[in-house]
């Protein structure tokens, strides 16, 4: 049952609409256990604060009253305060782009956790945030436990997948 519909009119996207079809942070699919919530992850600092900056529209006001945002990409503002992103011409060229989603996995996961479900899409989505549990495994095996400038670039690269790389 569709509970509400969002219009979207950014600088990226104009003109498109989905439904909340899922309660707000909730019956996420199985084996997806993100660590940390969107907003969450704009208070702690990811993509250089420059990733929502015209699209704060669409998603909960709540979300950036903490966020550490910018009108341009400053890694200073991340969490581990270094850059851990590849430019959107790399996503692109590498197929990881969805048309609904010309931001990226963050804008997926931004509109899953508001209760928008596209079958397909969710699952290899939820693959590619899976995927990225090895570079946990690689800061277990190569840092103490909680030594943030042992690899910070693989820490921010974490957190901006919703992994807690601070605990680790």
């Amino acid at each position: 049952m569709v509970v509400s519909w969002i219009e979207v009119n950014d600088r990226m996207q104009q003109g498109y609409r989905y439904p909340l079809t899922a309660p707000t942070g909730q019956d996420f699919h199985q084996g997806f256990a993100p660590e940390l919530t969107p907003a969450e992850m704009l208070r702690l600092g990811v993509f250089g604060g420059k990733y929502m900056t015209d699209c704060t529209d669409e998603f909960p006001k709540e979300w950036f009253a903490a966020a550490k945002i910018s009108s341009w990409c400053d890694p200073s503002l991340n969490f581990f305060g270094v850059g851990a992103s590849q430019p959107l011409s790399v996503w692109r060229a590498k197929g990881w782009i969805y048309p609904d989603d010309p931001r990226g996995w963050f804008q997926w996961y931004c509109r899953y956790f508001l209760g928008r479900r596209l079958s397909g899409e969710d699952e290899r989505q939820i693959g590619r945030w899976k995927s990225m549990k090895r570079h946990a495994s690689q800061l277990r095996r190569h840092c103490e436990p909680h030594d943030w400038f042992c690899r910070p670039r693989q820490r921010q690269a974490l957190l901006q997948w919703a992994y807690d790389s601070r605990a680790l």
